[in-house]
């Protein structure tokens, strides 16, 4: 065992993939692409992550 990891035995604090910015650009991108497709499986999937994203943005 290092020093280092005697000194600081707890993991590191996760950080955030995505900004709160990026999750308003990729709900909006899916809405554009919703208002253009015609496939219903994949406007299902689309409406789906979209809806999953809002839980995590709200904004």
């Amino acid at each position: 065992m290092s020093d280092t990891e005697a000194k600081n035995p707890e993991p590191s604090r996760a950080r955030a993939l995505f900004s709160t910015a990026d999750f308003k650009l990729l709900r909006e991108a899916l809405a554009s692409h919703a208002r253009t497709t015609e496939d219903r499986e994949e406007l299902a999937r689309i409406n789906a992550l979209h809806h999953r994203l809002g839980t995590y943005y709200s904004g």
